[in-house]
């Protein structure tokens, strides 16, 4: 199990988010958070890549104690984990590979020839290897998220966590990003949880749907993706 949350509370500072979450995820799971915003989806996502702090109940990520889990450990986790954000957040004054090159420097990965070759592979798997070298203001939004998605997965994370990841993107570029990261879950065995609006998405790319509302994680609907082949 990749994840595991028993009666855990979420909160904002003083502000109950969520009550008494149940919560579990498997290796290559594609799970959907959704919900009218406001409604604790980005909180549950926060609460799992150590930003958010947890109070009570009991929660394990990728073998941390998240009740127990100390900002020093951040890093350990996050090295197991890819995160999209619906804004992008890449450094806008550099090159997609320097985007890249900065994570792979700060996860120590200390060889040139072995980052350059890491660099190479995931844009290879986003389609954009001919962008290596362009700046990311001179890509569209939709490949700014497929950089996004390059930068999740340069350490072969176990998870990737996807905040509203087509947000901000058309109907067709949005299709293209969800395609992307189903094709990874099943290559890779990596487990997707993706917060959105769309619910559109479960009918194209199946997986299991939880709905946050009234201050509360529920399970909507649980659909049977397909098999990965190991």
């Amino acid at each position: 199990m990749i994840l595991t949350y028993k009666d855990v509370d979420i909160y904002q500072e003083e502000h109950l988010v969520l009550r008494k979450v149940n919560f579990c995820v498997e290796e290559g799971e594609m799970v959907y958070l959704t919900g009218p915003v406001g409604s604790g989806k980005s909180s549950l996502l926060k609460s799992i890549y150590g930003e958010l702090p947890l109070r009570s109940g009991s929660a394990e990520v990728l073998g941390f104690n998240m009740i127990k889990f100390k900002t020093k450990h951040q890093p350990a986790l996050r090295r197991q984990m890819g995160i999209v954000f619906q804004d992008f957040q890449l450094l806008p004054d550099r090159t997609v590979h320097r985007n890249l090159d900065f994570v792979l420097r700060s996860t120590d990965w200390r060889r040139k020839a072995d980052r350059e070759k890491r660099i190479d592979e995931v844009l290879e798997m986003v389609k954009l290897f001919d962008k290596k070298y362009k700046f990311i203001y001179e890509l569209s939004g939709g490949e700014q998220q497929r950089i996004c998605i390059a930068r999740a997965i340069l350490n072969n994370p176990k998870v990737i966590l996807a905040d509203e990841p087509t947000g901000n993107l058309d109907s067709e570029n949005g299709e293209l990003i969800l395609a992307l990261l189903d094709e990874i879950r099943r290559q890779n065995h990596t487990a997707i949880i993706l917060s959105t609006h769309n619910m559109q998405w479960p009918e194209y790319f199946p997986g299991t749907v939880y709905r946050c509302a009234d201050a509360e994680l529920i399970s909507a609907i649980d659909h049977s993706p397909p098999a990965i082949d190991h």
